[in-house]
Protein backbone atom coordinates (compact mmCIF):
# COMPACT_ATOMS: atom_id res chain seq x y z
CA UNK A 1 0.00 0.00 0.00
CA UNK A 2 1.57 3.55 -0.93
CA UNK A 3 1.09 6.21 1.23
CA UNK A 4 2.78 8.72 0.04
CA UNK A 5 6.16 8.34 2.63
CA UNK A 6 9.20 8.73 1.21
CA UNK A 7 10.79 6.01 3.56
CA UNK A 8 12.62 2.66 2.54
CA UNK A 9 13.41 -0.72 4.71
CA UNK A 10 11.85 -3.16 6.68
CA UNK A 11 10.20 -2.86 9.80
CA UNK A 12 12.43 -1.12 13.06
CA UNK A 13 14.79 -0.42 10.40
CA UNK A 14 13.20 2.30 8.21
CA UNK A 15 15.73 5.04 6.51
CA UNK A 16 14.18 8.54 5.73
CA UNK A 17 15.43 9.04 1.90
CA UNK A 18 14.27 12.92 0.15
CA UNK A 19 13.18 13.28 -2.98
CA UNK A 20 15.80 12.87 -5.31
CA UNK A 21 18.30 11.48 -3.30
CA UNK A 22 19.22 7.29 -4.10
CA UNK A 23 18.65 4.57 -2.00
CA UNK A 24 21.12 2.20 -0.78
CA UNK A 25 20.28 0.04 -4.11
CA UNK A 26 21.24 2.71 -6.39
CA UNK A 27 18.13 3.27 -7.56
CA UNK A 28 16.20 7.10 -7.52
CA UNK A 29 13.45 7.02 -4.10
CA UNK A 30 9.76 6.87 -6.24
CA UNK A 31 7.62 4.67 -8.26
CA UNK A 32 8.55 3.23 -11.53
CA UNK A 33 7.33 6.02 -13.75
CA UNK A 34 9.23 8.81 -11.42
CA UNK A 35 12.34 6.91 -12.41
CA UNK A 36 11.59 6.61 -16.26
CA UNK A 37 10.36 10.55 -15.71
CA UNK A 38 6.40 9.71 -17.22
CA UNK A 39 3.30 10.46 -15.90
CA UNK A 40 1.72 13.12 -14.38
CA UNK A 41 3.59 15.80 -12.30
CA UNK A 42 0.54 17.16 -10.62
CA UNK A 43 0.74 17.75 -6.91
CA UNK A 44 -0.30 14.56 -4.76
CA UNK A 45 -3.31 16.67 -2.99
CA UNK A 46 -4.90 16.48 -6.85
CA UNK A 47 -3.75 12.97 -7.84
CA UNK A 48 -5.40 11.74 -5.11
CA UNK A 49 -8.76 13.14 -5.73
CA UNK A 50 -10.38 12.05 -9.36
CA UNK A 51 -12.23 14.58 -10.21
CA UNK A 52 -9.73 17.56 -9.22
CA UNK A 53 -6.72 15.35 -11.14
CA UNK A 54 -8.77 15.23 -14.03
CA UNK A 55 -10.05 19.09 -14.17
CA UNK A 56 -6.62 19.74 -13.92
CA UNK A 57 -5.51 17.27 -16.34
CA UNK A 58 -8.32 19.49 -18.93
CA UNK A 59 -6.74 23.12 -17.54
CA UNK A 60 -2.85 21.37 -18.58
CA UNK A 61 -4.69 20.63 -22.05
CA UNK A 62 -6.52 23.81 -22.62
CA UNK A 63 -3.57 26.23 -21.48
CA UNK A 64 -0.71 24.04 -23.22
CA UNK A 65 -3.63 24.17 -26.22
CA UNK A 66 -3.30 28.12 -26.35
CA UNK A 67 0.47 27.81 -26.41
CA UNK A 68 1.00 25.68 -29.23
CA UNK A 69 -1.94 27.82 -31.10
CA UNK A 70 -0.03 31.08 -30.29
CA UNK A 71 2.84 29.69 -32.23
CA UNK A 72 1.23 27.81 -34.65
CA UNK A 73 -0.02 31.56 -35.60
CA UNK A 74 3.97 33.35 -34.85
CA UNK A 75 5.19 30.65 -37.75
CA UNK A 76 4.34 32.90 -40.67
CA UNK A 77 4.12 36.08 -37.97
CA UNK A 78 7.32 37.51 -36.38
CA UNK A 79 7.27 36.18 -33.17
CA UNK A 80 9.49 32.20 -32.32
CA UNK A 81 6.84 30.30 -33.56
CA UNK A 82 8.87 26.93 -33.27
CA UNK A 83 10.17 27.91 -29.56
CA UNK A 84 6.47 28.83 -28.48
CA UNK A 85 4.95 25.30 -30.19
CA UNK A 86 7.78 23.40 -27.82
CA UNK A 87 6.82 25.33 -25.03
CA UNK A 88 3.35 24.23 -24.95
CA UNK A 89 4.55 21.00 -25.69
CA UNK A 90 6.55 21.08 -22.58
CA UNK A 91 3.30 22.32 -20.88
CA UNK A 92 1.25 19.25 -22.07
CA UNK A 93 4.22 16.84 -20.95
CA UNK A 94 4.06 18.37 -17.29
CA UNK A 95 0.71 15.70 -17.41
CA UNK A 96 0.05 13.52 -20.37
CA UNK A 97 2.91 10.68 -21.16
CA UNK A 98 2.21 10.71 -25.25
CA UNK A 99 3.59 14.51 -25.00
CA UNK A 100 6.66 13.14 -22.74
CA UNK A 101 7.46 10.65 -25.48
CA UNK A 102 7.49 13.36 -28.45
CA UNK A 103 9.32 15.60 -26.15
CA UNK A 104 11.92 12.98 -25.96
CA UNK A 105 11.96 12.18 -29.35
CA UNK A 106 12.39 15.63 -30.71
CA UNK A 107 15.24 16.13 -28.16
CA UNK A 108 16.99 12.89 -29.68
CA UNK A 109 16.21 13.85 -32.93
CA UNK A 110 17.87 17.41 -32.43
CA UNK A 111 20.60 15.88 -30.60
CA UNK A 112 21.32 13.59 -33.54
CA UNK A 113 20.97 16.76 -36.35
CA UNK A 114 23.42 18.77 -34.10
CA UNK A 115 25.83 16.09 -33.82
CA UNK A 116 26.02 15.59 -37.81
CA UNK A 117 26.46 19.49 -38.17
CA UNK A 118 29.38 19.46 -35.73
CA UNK A 119 31.15 16.73 -38.09
CA UNK A 120 34.12 18.17 -40.23
CA UNK A 121 33.16 16.56 -43.02
CA UNK A 122 29.56 18.05 -43.15
CA UNK A 123 30.60 21.54 -42.06
CA UNK A 124 33.20 21.20 -45.10
CA UNK A 125 30.58 20.70 -47.14
CA UNK A 126 28.35 23.04 -46.02
CA UNK A 127 30.88 25.70 -46.62
CA UNK A 128 31.54 24.85 -49.75
CA UNK A 129 27.83 24.66 -50.90
CA UNK A 130 27.12 28.59 -48.89
CA UNK A 131 29.70 29.85 -50.94
CA UNK A 132 28.99 28.21 -54.41
CA UNK A 133 25.41 29.76 -53.81
CA UNK A 134 26.96 33.19 -52.77
CA UNK A 135 28.65 33.43 -56.40
CA UNK A 136 25.86 31.83 -57.92
CA UNK A 137 23.75 34.91 -56.24
CA UNK A 138 26.25 37.35 -57.06
CA UNK A 139 26.76 36.28 -60.72
CA UNK A 140 22.70 36.77 -61.17
CA UNK A 141 22.43 40.10 -59.90
CA UNK A 142 25.52 41.24 -61.86
CA UNK A 143 23.98 40.42 -64.71
CA UNK A 144 21.14 41.78 -64.26
CA UNK A 145 22.88 45.32 -63.14
CA UNK A 146 24.46 44.89 -66.10
CA UNK A 147 21.48 44.44 -68.15
CA UNK A 148 18.76 46.74 -66.38
CA UNK A 149 20.94 48.75 -64.86
CA UNK A 150 20.03 50.52 -61.45
CA UNK A 151 16.55 52.10 -61.77
CA UNK A 152 15.15 54.19 -58.75
CA UNK A 153 11.57 54.43 -58.37
CA UNK A 154 11.69 58.60 -57.84
CA UNK A 155 13.51 60.55 -60.23
CA UNK A 156 16.17 62.63 -58.60
CA UNK A 157 16.54 65.50 -61.60
CA UNK A 158 13.14 66.45 -61.52
CA UNK A 159 13.49 67.99 -58.05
Amino acid sequence: MDTGSNRTGGAGGEVAVAPGEFEVGGTEAGDVRDEQGLGSRAPGFIKRRRALHLSWQVGVFVVGLAVVGAGIVMLPLPGPGWVVIFGGMAIWATEFVWAQLVLRWTKRKVTEAAQRALDPKVRRRNITLTAVGLVIVGVLVGVYLWKFGVVMPWKIEDQ
